[in-house]
């Protein structure tokens, strides 16, 4: 078996809506090998990991996937069981996945499974192969490839042994799943947020979650929330501190105070009388704490024990009771656990070392938070307290003897939790609300010990010991006994109260040509009609105008970039084909998502074979618009029309077939009370119309839109209809649309690259990013429109080294016929062909189309090849360049010394051999 590509999808994507792992599976000569000709194969794997007798699979019930096994079912389809049962088996419990066999090559399989975390997903499609070989026969086991599914950066650190051993390759995977996945008190925050349709973005490895997007967003680290205070989480970490509060607020609490020696510690035990406590003052997780010390000995000790934590010390009176934790969120009491200290129960037969064992034996217990409980550790303080109790590991305790391991009652430490919520006294309720109201905690985990919680505090005697912000949720959520308490409901609630939003409006646009025009002027519009906007192109990130981010940002980082950021009310995002397919989408749904065109660019990579398999990826955008929202389409594309059949929401189209040549279809559509945008033939000139619930809305002229160039830039029109048709499903008015496009022009500043005239030189210049067939017909359009009447058009043509041959050479025909000089250069990335190629075979395809060989020149590189047009170009001249380096080129173009065009006679056009440089 080869793996021949891994793919991590961390959102929506071809294969599904759900983050995925997709490996592609070569599995040779074992295509002729399904499981029902592996001999004991499938029996050996159902003993490796019994629980796959509960996968469904096709048969969708318990044991469906052993019968597929019995049938025969190919090694892809297995692997993909086996990846998703490891994380299961780890405590990331996934269930979908699906095997598909690669078009036009036989053998070959897309293996896709859904992760719940990025890395441990990975490592469990690495191991899920190395098990399946491991079972094949001698003579059919070989696997190459498969540690791609481990990425490079971390791959060193993990101990994987030479030889498959289950036993330690699920080691790792729980190491790794203890190290990156979320703690129980975050992931039950994200597991209700999502219950609830409110998006989810994890920001680091160290559990800091954003909930909603944009501007409406939360965010939590454990139950720390946005809402937590900074001084009241300073408060409940000073001990001293929280007490004196606490007790000048009459809420009860022992008397304490800080030492710094040993000394001090025992002059204040007795003067505060035995028993006390010692701990470290600002300490958590009952790290440090020595409860019930009855003599100077043992003070002694528990200062020394509390030191090791922290520079002070507190000593105070011991509470006798029990101990409850009662967790208030948004000031009221909303679960209370009864939390017993770490024991065993004897049975008169085994010691107390054999008793721990069969109590760690428990399923629920394991290491650290990863499940209910945490398995008892056996250390000094262990030691300690059996000593205290005339005991030793080796000590027989009489049956149903308890016998305590620790004198604090944290889960962290192998404690156990009482579910008490039900029964909590009115008063103690009160008194805890009360505490974390004065704390100021929205939050609060209130550590309460008295004798019994159902009787008042004030009957009773006790009091509040500690109160801690960022409380863990595990022993409320699922307690030892008892009944589980959803607590991450209330927490939600505070931070998304009822009819709060969490979302802002996501609009995605994609297609072809025209992405980066028409994201901009949405943006203009939905500026005018008042929102601060974070938009996504092809030259940067901008928030509300300002660019934060240069470069290429239309994939799925940048998009969460902008849907993270706290400024913005409304996101507008360039969705690329490249980012779809290498990650996904980098937003769950969005309310408009639109695709402007289907044209031949980039097929032949990535499986992309067709305009139709392209026309399934830009599909995507559509596809995951929202209930409610709307999906906008260009009529006048067969491709994209078609989509209608697969768009979310409400669909709306926009075409320039207007007036008497608008199609049946599209008329039915507006007559129905359908939305659409069309380009209309009127007396004064081509006029945008909006058409919504049977009414007709106009918006301007065409020719009055500065994109347009006066109406002679065509597919500036079509972006402008586009746009129209985006911010109007979006909620802009036509008051907005009709003021923002008579302002939007086709500068530099505002549409770099995207066909921006510069006037300043004798003669002109025309810069534009036409990278495709379709851009530079467009292109070839507007040359012909505003060409110079005597002057010549000198063009700079490159293209993507990663074009098929045959759109090269169609790109150098078709420049061929738009210009009368020809520079051709290439891409500084030629994406793996040999230097000088694309120019070679945009000069073949020129030739073909019968462009004079004495007028083509190749300057490989783009600033020289912008310099040499720029020289030889004459008063009234146009020098087209299709640009790259947008930035640089402009910035290029403005600072040319254009004196040698009234200075100088005409450049020679230099001998083949020497335009070949």
């Amino acid at each position: 078996m080869r793996v021949l590509e891994t793919q991590v999808y961390r959102g929506p994507n071809l294969y599904g809506y759900q983050p995925m792992i997709r490996f592609q599976l070569d599995l040779g000569i074992l295509e002729e090998y399904p499981t029902d000709r592996l001999g004991d194969f499938s029996a050996r794997l159902l003993d490796l990991l019994p629980s796959l007798y509960e996968h469904g699979c096709s048969y969708r019930e318990p044991g469906g996937f052993a019968r597929r096994l019995r049938e025969g079912t190919w090694l892809g389809h297995v692997t993909e069981h086996v990846a998703l049962e490891l994380q299961t088996l780890v405590g990331t419990r996934v269930t979908y996945g699906k095997t598909r066999s690669v078009r036009g090559r036989p053998g070959v399989y897309n293996v896709l499974y859904t992760y719940r975390e990025e890395r441990v997903g990975q490592l469990a499609g690495h191991v899920a192969l190395r098990l399946v070989q491991s079972l094949l026969p001698e003579e059919l086991r070989g696997l190459e490839g498969h540690e791609r599914l481990i990425p490079r950066e971390w791959r060193e650190r993990l101990d994987i042994p030479e030889a498959f051993d289950l036993e330690a390759e699920l080691a790792q995977l729980r190491r790794l799943t203890r190290r990156h996945t979320l703690g129980p008190t975050t992931a039950s925050l994200v597991e209700e947020a999502e219950r609830r349709g409110i998006p989810t973005l994890r920001l680091d490895d160290d559990s800091l979650v954003q909930l909603g997007y944009g501007r409406h967003q939360q965010r939590v680290r454990a139950s720390i929330t946005s809402k937590t205070s900074y001084l009241a989480v300073e408060a409940a970490g000073d001990k001293s501190l929280t007490r004196k509060l606490l007790d000048g607020a009459g809420i009860p609490v022992p008397q304490g105070v800080v030492v710094r020696s040993p000394e001090e510690a025992l002059r204040e035990a007795e003067r505060l009388g035995y028993p006390v406590v010692t701990k470290p003052l600002d300490g958590n997780h009952g790290r440090g704490v020595t409860v019930d010390l009855r003599s100077p000995e043992q003070v002694e000790r528990g200062f020394r024990a509390a030191r090791e934590h922290g520079r002070e010390v507190i000593v105070e009176r011991f509470f006798v009771g029990r101990d409850y934790r009662v967790l208030v969120v948004g000031g009221r009491v909303v679960a209370v656990a009864e939390r017993v200290p770490a024991h065993v129960v004897g049975d008169g037969r085994r010691t107390i070392a054999e008793l721990v064992e069969e109590v760690n034996c428990d399923p629920r217990r394991g290491e650290g938070h990863e499940q209910v409980m945490t398995r008892i550790v056996i250390d000094d303080a262990v030691h300690e307290v059996l000593g205290r109790s005339g005991h030793t590991l080796q000590s027989v305790p009489a049956a149903g003897e308890v016998v305590f391991l620790r004198a604090t009652a944290n889960l962290s430490t192998g404690g156990t939790a009482i579910d008490r919520t039900s029964v909590i006294h009115p008063d103690n309720a009160l008194v805890a609300r009360r505490a974390a109201q004065v704390i100021g905690l929205d939050v609060a985990g209130i550590d309460f010990v008295l004798p019994d919680i159902t009787r008042s505090v004030h009957e009773t005697g006790g009091g509040i010991v500690e109160i801690n912000a960022s409380p863990g949720f595990r022993m409320h959520l699922q307690p030892s006994e008892g009944q589980p308490r959803n607590v991450a409901a209330p927490v939600i609630d505070t931070l998304f109260p009822r009819g709060t939003p969490c979302r802002i409006p996501i609009i995605a646009v994609t297609g072809t040509n025209g992405k980066s025009t028409t994201v901009r002027m949405v943006a203009h519009i939905m500026r005018h009609a008042g929102y601060r906007v974070g938009l996504t192109t092809s030259t940067g990130i901008y928030i509300d105008g300002e660019r934060i981010v240069a470069g290429d940002t239309t994939g799925p980082r940048s998009a969460r970039t902008v849907l993270s950021d706290p400024c913005v009310d409304l996101a507008v995002l360039e969705t690329a084909r490249g980012g779809i397919l290498r990650e996904g989408l980098g937003f769950d749904r969005c309310d408009v998502g639109a695709v402007l065109n289907v044209q031949e660019d980039h097929l032949g990579l990535k499986g992309i074979e067709t305009l139709e398999d392209l026309a399934h990826v830009k599909s995507l955008v559509v596809e995951v618009v929202r209930d409610g929202g709307c999906s906008v389409l260009n009529a006048d594309d067969p491709l994209t029309f078609k989509m209608r059949e697969r768009a979310g929401g409400r669909v709306a189209y926009f075409s320039m077939q207007g007036g008497e040549t608008c199609p049946e279809a599209l008329r039915a559509h507006i007559v129905s009370g359908g939305l659409a945008v069309l380009c209309e033939p009127t007396v004064l000139g081509e006029e945008i119309v909006v058409y919504d619930g049977g009414q007709r809305y106009p918006v301007l002229r065409a020719r009055d839109i500065p994109a347009t160039l006066g109406g002679m830039a065509r597919v500036n029109i079509l972006n402008a209809m586009a746009a129209s048709a985006i911010a109007y499903a979006a909620g802009a008015p036509v008051s907005a649309l009709r003021a923002a496009l008579a302002g939007f022009t086709a500068s530099f500043e505002q549409s770099p690259g995207r066909m921006n005239l510069y006037e300043g030189h004798p003669f002109r210049v025309l810069l534009d990013y036409a990278h495709n067939p379709s851009g530079l017909e467009h292109l070839s359009d507007l040359v012909r429109r505003i060409r110079p009447p005597r002057g010549r058009v000198i063009g700079v043509v490159g293209v993507a080294g990663d074009r098929r041959d045959k759109d090269i050479l169609q790109m150098g025909a078709l420049a061929a016929q738009a210009f009368d000089e020809l520079i051709l250069r290439e891409d500084d990335e030629r994406r793996g062909r040999p230097p000088g190629e694309g120019a070679r075979l945009l000069a073949e395809g020129a030739r073909s189309a019968g462009f004079p060989e004495e007028h083509m020149h190749t300057v490989l590189e783009e600033s020289r090849a912008v310099d040499t047009a720029m020289r030889l170009a004459r008063p009234g001249d146009l020098v087209v360049v299709m640009v790259t380096e947008v930035e640089a080129i402009w910035q290029q173009i403005r600072d040319f010394d254009a004196s040698h065009t009234l200075a100088e006679p005409p450049l020679e056009t230099a001998p083949a051999e020497a335009r070949h440089a």
